[in-house]
C-alpha cells in the first residue's frame, strides 16, 4: 500500500494543546523579565540593537582556556550581529529614526510590536536578506519592498494585510513567503508569478477562494500551506507544481480532491479536513508513490460571542497561532516515522514545548 492514510481526530487534544502553549508563554514571559532585570545584557530601546560590548562576563572560576573560547564565541556573535536588526515589545509604535542610517544591515527581525507601518527608505536595504516582521500590526507592505532584490526570506505573517503590491514580484531571489495569519488576505497579484526560486509559501489563515495563478507558476515551488481558508475545489492542472513536495489543506470547504493529484511526483505528505470530502480518487489510496495521506476529523470552533469585533479577531487569530503550532509538531513527527499505520482512527502524539 503506498498511501498511508491517517485519521485524526484535531479536537480531542486541542484543549491540552492550548493549555500547554498557554504556560508555555507564561513561562517565556518570565524568563524575559528575569533577563530584563539581569545586568548580563543591556538593551539599548534607542535603536533595537543588543549591545555586545556591554555584557558582563562573570569569569571567575573558568580556566584560561574557557575563557577564551567564550571571548572568540563573543566576538563571532558581535561581528554577525551588526548585521541584524532587533525589535520587540509594545512599546514601538514605530521604527526609530537611526533605522535608516544602518542600511548595511541584512536582516531585520522585528515582532510583537505595534508599529503599523513599514517605511519607505527600505529600499535603501540593497543588502537585505532576511525581513521577519511576523505578529505586529502592519497594514500594507511599500510598493519600495520590490527593490530588496537580495531578499530572500520574507515573514509578515499575523499582522493586518488585505493585499500584497505586485512589485513584491520583483525580489527575484525570494525563497520563503509567509503571509499567514493576516486573516484577509483574498488573493495574489499575478506579478508573483516571477517568484522563481521561491521553495515555500504559507497563506493559511486568510480568505482565499482558491490558489492563485501565481502560486501554481512558481516551478520551484515545494511546499504549500494554504490551510483555513475559503477553498472548495483545487485546480486541474495542480499537477504543473512537480516540485510540491508538502500540501496542506486542512480547514478548507473542500469536497472533493482532483485526480491530478496522483500526477505529482514528488509529493509527499498531503493534508486535508475528512469532514467534508465526499470524493476521494480512488488512485489517491492506491498510488505507489509513497504519499502520506492525513485526513483530519475537526469539529468545528464555536465562534466566541462579544459586543466587540476586534476581540473575537484577536481569538481567532491566537486559535489559528496555536494550531499552526500543534500542526508543525505533528508533521514532524509524521515525517520522523518509518511507517504509519493504513488506517487508525486516533493519532497520539506526545508533544514536549
Amino acid at each position: 500500500m503506498g498511501h498511508q492514510v491517517i485519521i485524526f481526530d484535531f479536537s480531542l487534544i486541542r484543549g491540552l494543546w492550548e493549555t500547554r502553549v498557554k504556560k508555555n508563554k507564561e513561562r517565556q514571559r518570565k524568563e524575559k523579565e528575569r533577563l530584563e532585570k539581569s545586568a548580563l545584557e543591556k538593551t539599548y530601546l534607542k535603536n533595537g540593537f543588543v549591545d555586545t560590548d556591554e555584557k558582563i562576563l562573570d569569569n571567575y572560576g573558568k580556566s584560561p582556556q574557557l575563557q577564551k573560547r567564550q571571548a572568540l564565541s563573543d566576538e563571532a556573535n558581535k561581528e554577525g550581529n551588526k548585521f541584524i536588526f532587533q525589535l520587540s515589545g509594545e512599546q514601538w509604535m514605530e521604527f526609530p529614526d537611526s533605522l535608516k542610517e544602518q542600511t548595511y544591515l541584512k536582516e531585520w527581525h522585528v515582532n510583537n510590536t505595534l508599529i503599523q507601518t513599514i517605511p519607505a527608505y527600505i529600499a535603501l536595504f540593497q543588502d537585505l536578506k532576511v525581513l521577519e516582521l511576523s505578529k505586529n500590526q502592519i497594514n500594507h507592505l511599500p510598493v519600495e519592498i520590490g527593490c530588496l532584490k537580495n531578499l530572500k526570506v520574507l515573514n509578515v505573517s499575523f499582522n493586518n494585510l488585505k493585499s500584497v503590491p505586485p512589485e513584491l514580484g520583483d525580489c527575484e531571489n525570494l525563497e520563503k513567503l509567509d503571509l499567514s495569519g493576516n486573516m484577509e488576505i483574498t488573493e495574489l497579484p499575478f506579478e508573483l508569478s516571477n517568484l522563481k526560486q521561491v521553495t515555500v509559501v504559507d497563506v493559511s489563515a486568510n480568505k482565499f477562494h482558491s490558489i492563485p495563478i501565481c502560486v501554481l507558476r512558481m516551478s520551484n515551488l515545494q511546499w504549500l500551506d494554504i490551510s483555513s481558508n475559503n477553498l472548495k475545489d483545487l485546480p486541474e492542472d495542480i499537477d504543473r507544481l512537480d516540485q510540491l513536495q508538502t500540501l496542506l489543506l486542512q480547514k478548507n470547504k473542500l469536497t472533493y480532491l482532483p485526480r491530478a493529484l496522483v500526477n505529482m511526483p514528488k509529493l509527499s505528505l498531503l493534508v486535508v479536513s475528512g469532514d467534508d470530502l465526499v470524493e476521494m480518487p480512488t488512485a489517491v489510496c492506491e498510488s505507489t508513490t509513497g504519499l502520506k495521506f492525513v485526513s483530519l476529523k475537526d469539529s468545528p470552533v464555536e465562534t466566541i460571542v462579544c459586543e466587540d469585533t476586534e476581540e473575537i479577531i484577536e481569538s481567532e487569530r491566537e486559535r489559528e497561532q496555536f494550531e499552526k503550532e500543534f500542526m508543525k509538531a505533528y508533521i514532524e513527527d509524521l515525517k520522523e516515522r518509518d511507517s504509519a499505520p493504513s488506517y487508525t482512527t486516533k493519532v497520539l502524539l506526545s508533544l514536549q514545548l
